[in-house]
């Protein structure tokens, strides 16, 4: 069983691009009363909000007005359906250090969706990440 300190209890997680991260990571924590969950540079943040979550990002080359995440039982599976079923796969599952298999694609209306599975608990000094309030 995964500890809560690898990934927020949220199933959909909303994930919004800014310029700049860590400033914009500050003023919704300040003015909106969130909480930093995790900094990762400069260019991924997690809020805790409520008992959701936000994901902060930042503004990719193509520009987007937003990105949806959505935690799954089984990235492998949940992507072969959506790739039998016609989806445009933007990035092939792939699992990362900190302890997530994802896989990106794009739907019909061209919104961009995460699919996300916990596979380890990774401490997130041990990739580089910054904890903050869990």
């Amino acid at each position: 069983m995964l500890s809560n300190r690898s990934c927020p209890p949220s199933t959909v997680i909303p994930e919004l691009p800014y310029a700049d991260v860590g400033q914009a990571a500050a003023w919704l924590c300040e003015t909106f009363g969130f909480t930093l969950r995790i900094l990762i540079a400069n260019h991924r943040a997690q809020l805790n909000v409520g008992d959701g979550a936000v994901v902060v990002t930042e503004v990719g080359d193509v520009p987007s007005r937003s990105a949806v995440m959505v935690r799954v039982e089984d990235v492998d599976a949940h992507h072969e359906r959506a790739r039998q079923k016609g989806a445009r796969i933007l990035r092939p599952p792939a699992t990362f250090p900190y302890g997530e298999r994802q896989y990106s694609v794009e739907d019909l209306g061209g919104h961009k969706w995460c699919f996300t599975e916990s596979v380890a608990d990774v401490d997130p000094l041990d990739w580089g990440g910054q904890p903050g309030e869990l």
